[in-house]
């Protein structure tokens, strides 16, 4: 096998263990040449909970990306919402359909069932478990934002088989390069940072009309808390 040229080994930079805040530097360049490294609280010069610095990057390093993520999900989703885009099933086994509540998300999330609304929570927890306690931590050495397949776990089992992985689920990317992945890697960076200035902004705007001027009356009002998930349904929780 040839060894990597210099552009492999730029790049994988962004993807190797045990980084160092001069990786994130080099790393910070290939994302925005323009801004480059921004740390104005100098977190990745810390050593939280007593651990070491490079922990600390890693968990700084899988926050980002994972909370990217989130956020591209969350985005689209926010935009589907508030143009009425629904799955084309029941909501619910009785046949109930999914509420539109106006084109208002907040809105829409109040009003699906408590127990809808426990079986997403549920499931992502169950995911926020597996890919702490699967594989090589990303504090210890693993690769931030990596994703734990279903299938190769060691001696931890999923309670049921899992057709497919959560990452990846068709193997489109098991075949490339080193260079391309860590290319990739350096887009979905990219794309997560906007998506939560997005859907941020979004939450703004639908709350303070005129709050984002770009989208100023394109979102509609939510009178609702979004820092209070189960405020539809906070009658169950007083009946307790």
């Amino acid at each position: 096998m040839n060894p990597p040229s210099s552009l492999c080994s730029s790049l994988l930079s962004a993807v190797v263990v045990k980084e160092s805040v001069a990786d994130l530097e080099a790393l910070a360049v290939k994302c925005n040449p323009a801004v480059k490294f921004f740390d104005p609280l100098q977190l990745s010069s810390e050593a939280f909970w007593g651990d070491s610095n490079a922990a600390t990057i890693g968990f700084l390093r899988h926050a980002e990306i994972k909370h990217g993520r989130i956020a591209m999900f969350a985005f689209v989703g926010f935009i589907a919402g508030s143009n009425h885009i629904q799955w084309p099933w029941p909501m619910t086994t009785a046949g109930d359909a999914f509420p539109d509540a106006g084109g208002a998300p907040g809105a829409q999330w109040d009003a699906i069932p408590f127990a809808a609304q426990l079986q997403i929570i549920g499931f992502a927890a169950i995911m926020e478990v597996w890919s702490e306690a699967v594989g090589t931590h990303y504090m210890r050495g693993g690769k931030p934002g990596e994703f734990a397949s279903f299938k190769n776990s060691g001696d931890v089992a999923m309670p049921h088989p899992m057709p497919l992985d959560l990452f990846d689920p068709f193997g489109l990317s098991k075949s490339a390069s080193a260079e391309k992945k860590a290319a990739g890697l350096v887009k979905e960076i990219n794309n997560g940072r906007l998506a939560q200035i997005g859907i941020f902004g979004f939450l703004a705007e639908s709350k303070v009309e005129g709050a984002v001027p770009a989208i100023s009356g394109m979102i509609k009002h939510y009178d609702g808390d979004y820092m209070i998930p189960f405020e539809g349904h906070m009658h169950l929780f007083n009946q307790l």
